[in-house]
């Protein structure tokens, strides 16, 4: 199980947020299990969203053992998130 977790704040109206989520397919493919991904539909549990202050969509968290350690809003690209991710292993 991975300590590094990369949560993806969006909803199913949300034009960028379907962008979005490719980018996090590939990450997902190339990323193995060494990052777990989690899809958070902000409709859909909005105390969730509530939890993290989410404002906006799509917005990415990464966190590492628990702890927020850094954010995005709006479309991230694969590359910005591949780095992020790759310091934190």
């Amino acid at each position: 199980m991975s300590n590094v977790v990369l949560l993806d704040f969006s909803a199913t109206w949300c034009g960028p947020c379907q962008m979005q989520k490719p980018i996090l397919k590939e990450i997902e493919a190339e990323m193995g299990d060494k990052v777990e991904v989690k899809l958070i539909d902000v409709d859909q549990h909005p105390d969730v969203a509530g939890k993290y202050g989410i404002h906006a969509v799509p917005t990415l968290i990464i966190e590492k053992d628990g702890a927020e350690v850094r954010r995005f809003t709006g479309v991230t690209s694969k590359d910005v998130l591949i780095s992020e991710l790759s310091q934190l292993l």
